[in-house]
């Protein structure tokens, strides 16, 4: 599927769009949570970086994420007591 037909059939408006790209940044927030808020699958969240991302950009993610075990909640250690299901509040003061 198209990407431009992945957002008319999800509905995305920018600001969805805006945030899948954030979540997915984040080290945090496994591809499982990004699907149970938005829908979308790994596979679609990669298209939507590959279509919204400048190439190189898109290569230095791809890059940091492939390997990650915390963007996978099958893969983590169950000592890892972070709650990614939880959104940031970006506009708190890191204190």
């Amino acid at each position: 599927m198209s990407i431009n037909k992945l957002i008319n059939s999800r509905k995305l408006t920018d600001g969805d769009i805006s945030h899948v790209i954030q979540m997915a940044w984040e080290d945090r927030t496994s591809f499982e949570s990004i699907q149970e808020r938005t829908g979308l699958t790994e596979s679609e969240v990669i298209q939507l970086m590959r279509s919204e991302l400048k190439p190189q950009s898109f290569t230095l993610w791809r890059t940091r994420v492939k390997g990650r075990i915390t963007k996978h909640r099958a893969l983590r250690s169950p000592e890892m007591k972070f709650h990614d299901r939880k959104t940031a509040d970006h506009r708190r003061a890191n204190c």
